[in-house]
């Protein structure tokens, strides 16, 4: 990470931090710090926000398994979501839990505290520390429940079977698919030979260097952070960590993170306030906003007139000017007198900056920015990094990940207009990197000033494959579908012992029996009792004229065709609520809180997977 207090001039910077890179390559990179350390000398920005505090022996280890839903471990309680999360565990996550388990009992018993529970008594094996030899996976659907005989179902390359995140021009003819079906962690089979960039390596600035991925589509579509339900997020974010662990455990790396003691930030304003406070007040204005206002508007300022002006984000405006601006919006943005007419393109892209830059905790979360900077200096391959980023920002709070896709759809638009603005995505990543990557609290040191080149790339991948990074992998939504069985298996049988509730099912029961029933009758679950038969599913629209439809699903039954014949039977009828908006078919409850399905997710599929969800058409959260 770099620090704002002590940057570098460009001259001196050039001297031991470009071992990735030429000196003409990173020239923009150092002159947007000296820009930085301007502002910050002028009183314009505030003042030191973080403050760290280091980690007792055991400490991060506890803070781990709380991290990831584990808190049960440290408490000895046994509590039915921990339970549910271990099950669902793959080979090397179970052995990333139990390497930091062991480490923390270790700890205790060192130091005198309490009796811990034995790692044995957790997963039931005779071995306190699991091997680590990789063997042979199965992909496993997004559906959670591996069906007898059925394999992944690859469709053709076409405009909408895959994510394809490459370069439109000059782009290498060889492309690389991504695999979601199975945990990174378990596809790394060889550790790469390398595990380190060599001294004299450099990273290739040509947008052609990187590689061209793609994601095929599965038969149940993809699934992008938004289409989940807070409830299931929170599990993916849980999953995500423990993953990441294991993978870095695989390819030998160290997981590092920073521990914050305490943030401060302002309660009020626009600028130096955190994204959960900002979003609070704002939502008072807007219900539901997911982007703090001050960011959308100043996007939006850009976007409408700033994308074609040349040198955008990399040319700076005034600095008085963006001194003044900063100040009279602070009094009179939530008032709607500000004027957005007098503001420049590039003072915009300045306070745009600004902004980043003064949010009290790093848009990336402080505590993993360090493990966005190790995987790139350990691990050359492009893949392996991708993947770990793809974890890392699953990982990011619901605030913090959607602001960052605000903003990086932004800089693709800016990329997108190279022809007129003369910034390409190197360019653009130069100048990004030290407002995402700096943070305020700690004097830069040596090695953090080496790591320019190193977070310059990290912003160019997220740039480049963004559309994969907001795509949460199908392994990942298996593993919640099976701990939402496992939570729903305890839970009834828990009620099973609950003699009150039993009691007082069996008077419900036979209120509802009453009518005579022929000798012999067996009672069905309620999903087996209804009169739809199998592969029949009834869709709900409460938005349309014609609230609800059985439809007869077959193999190629898919989503959007459900869409297709609901706007067809009622196109016009329709409420006016729902005119203008786009409506999605959601998957809610059985194994899933809520999922809004992928237009091309084969429907058969997604029903026997969950045949106990209902099926609803209402419009797609955005």
């Amino acid at each position: 990470m770099l620090s704002n207090e002590s940057a570098p001039p460009p001259a001196f910077s050039r001297s031991n931090s470009q071992a990735s890179m030429d000196s003409t390559s990173m020239e923009d990179f150092w002159c947007e710090v000296e820009s930085i350390k301007e502002s910050s000398e002028d009183g314009s920005e505030e003042a030191t926000l973080l403050e760290f505090k280091p980690a007792d022996e055991g400490e991060l280890e506890a803070e781990w398994l709380q991290d990831v839903g584990l808190s049960t471990l440290i408490s000895g309680a046994e509590e039915e979501d921990g339970q549910a999360l271990l099950s669902t565990l793959t080979r090397t996550q179970a052995a990333a839990v139990q390497k930091r388990y062991n480490t923390y009992t270790q700890t205790l018993r060192k130091k005198n505290k309490h009796t811990v529970r034995d790692v044995r008594d957790i997963f039931g094996t005779n071995d306190a520390a699991p091997t680590f030899e990789t063997v042979p996976v199965s992909p496993v659907p997004s559906n959670g429940i591996q069906l007898p005989g059925q394999k992944p179902v690859w469709k053709s390359v076409s405009s909408n079977s895959c994510l394809d995140c490459g370069l439109d021009k000059g782009s290498p003819s060889v492309t690389e698919e991504l695999s979601y079906e199975v945990s990174f962690s378990e596809s790394i089979t060889v550790l790469p030979k390398t595990q380190e960039w060599p001294k004299n390596q450099r990273f290739k600035k040509e947008d052609s260097a990187l590689p061209k991925f793609i994601v095929r589509k599965s038969r149940f579509g993809l699934t992008e952070v938004g289409d989940l339900s807070a409830e299931d997020m929170k599990k993916i974010r849980y999953l995500s960590l423990i993953e990441l662990t294991a993978f870095y455990d695989a390819l030998g790396v160290e997981l590092k993170r920073n521990r914050t003691e305490r943030v401060r930030g302002r309660e009020n304003g626009l600028f130096g306030v955190p994204l959960t406070i900002l979003l609070e007040n704002d939502q008072r204005k807007v219900p539901g906003i997911k982007v703090p206002l001050i960011f959308q508007k100043l996007l939006l300022k850009l976007e409408e007139t700033g994308l074609e002006t040349e040198g955008i984000l990399r040319v700076p405006g005034s600095a008085s000017r963006v001194k003044n601006l900063h100040q009279e919006l602070e009094a009179k943005f939530y008032e709607d007198t500000f004027d957005w007419d007098q503001v420049r393109n590039n003072d915009a892209a300045g306070l745009l900056k600004m902004f980043v830059r003064e949010l009290p905790s790093p848009l990336f979360t402080v505590e993993y920015l360090p493990a966005f900077i190790t995987l790139v200096e350990k691990i050359s391959k492009i893949k392996l990094q991708l993947q770990a980023l793809h974890l890392l920002i699953m990982l990011l709070p619901e605030a913090n990940r959607d602001t960052a896709k605000a903003f990086l759809q932004f800089l693709k638009k800016v990329v997108a207009n190279e022809g007129k603005n003369k910034m390409n995505l190197w360019n653009v990543s130069m100048i990004v990197a030290p407002n995402l990557f700096i943070y305020k609290g700690k004097r830069a040191n040596q090695q953090e000033m080496q790591a320019a080149a190193t977070t310059a790339h990290i912003v160019r991948l997220l740039i480049r494959y963004q559309d994969i990074l907001w795509t949460v992998p199908s392994f990942l939504i298996s593993q919640v579908r099976k701990m939402n069985e496992a939570a729903m298996n305890n839970s009834k049988r828990q009620l099973m012992f609950d003699k009150g509730v039993r009691k007082l099912l069996r008077r419900k029961t036979m209120e509802r029996d009453r009518p005579e029933r022929p000798e012999g009758a067996v009672t069905f679950p309620p999903y087996l009792q209804s009169d739809i038969p199998e592969g029949v599913i009834r869709v709900y629209a409460p938005l349309h004229s014609k609230v609800s439809m059985a439809i007869q699903l077959n193999s190629q039954t898919k989503a959007k065709d459900i869409l297709a014949r609901f706007h067809c039977e009622n196109s016009r009828g329709s409420s006016q609520n729902m005119r203008g908006q786009i409506q999605s078919l959601h998957e809610i409850g059985g194994n899933i809180g809520q999922h809004c399905l992928d237009p091309d997710a084969y429907m058969l599929d997604v029903y026997r997977a969950n045949p106990q969800a209902e099926w609803v058409i209402k419009p797609k959260a955005t």
